[in-house]
Parts: C-alpha cells; structure tokens; sequence
C-alpha cells in the first residue's frame, strides 16, 4: 500500500510535528511506501538540521527513519516555503520542493491512502 500523508504542524508544537512521521515509520516497518507532503509551518521541519532538534513529548522523533528510506518521498510546499521566507538550499537534501500537484499525483496512485495530519 502506499500512504499519502499530510503534515500542517512545526516545530512550535514538536509532539504533533512529529506524529505523520511516526506514521510514516511505522507503514514503512510494515513494507508500505509513503509520500510526506510538508504544508504551513511543517515545512519549517525539513529545512537542514532542524528535524533532529525537535523532542516530542512521549513518541520518538521518526524524522530521519523516514528521510533516509528508499521508499519514502518527502515533498515541501514550495508556496508554504516562499510565504515564510525560506528556500530550496535551506532544506535537508532529502527533501524537494512541491506542490499541491505533486500530492494529487501521488493521491491518484491506485493503492493510495491518504491520512491527514
């Protein structure tokens, strides 16, 4: 199955920030692949080193468990990106800039799940 997730919250509330990659990790243990599309202030996750400084209450940080997979995809909102001031050089090199295409495209695949967070 592959999982098209969403993820709206940062690092201002890292236990929620966390939470779609916790998902991601687990779907991926599991065999799935997923697609991780970064909107509003959960972009500011991906940009370079930031992931590793968040500590969520309770739940481990999954970030890089998701960022290192062959069968995952972290897409950020290109949008989402420009409205608060931040680049492509500025996010981890596992990431890539997108768009809201680019998660329908994935939402279309034919064993697509999309989850929302």
């Amino acid at each position: 199955m592959h999982f098209v997730i969403s993820a709206t919250y940062g690092p201002t509330d890292p236990t929620r920030a966390m939470l779609p990659f916790i998902f991601a990790a687990t779907a991926l243990q599991e065999g799935d692949s997923v697609t991780l599309m970064l909107f509003a202030d959960s972009v500011f996750t991906a940009v370079e080193g930031a992931a590793a400084r968040l500590v969520p209450v309770g739940p481990p940080n999954k970030y890089e468990d998701v960022a290192m997979h062959p069968k995952a995809t972290i897409w950020v909102c290109k949008p989402c990106l420009d409205a608060r001031g931040l680049g492509a050089a500025a996010l981890d090199k596992r990431t890539q800039p997108g768009g809201m295409g680019d998660f329908l495209a994935a939402a279309k695949l034919p064993d697509a799940k999309v989850v929302n967070f």
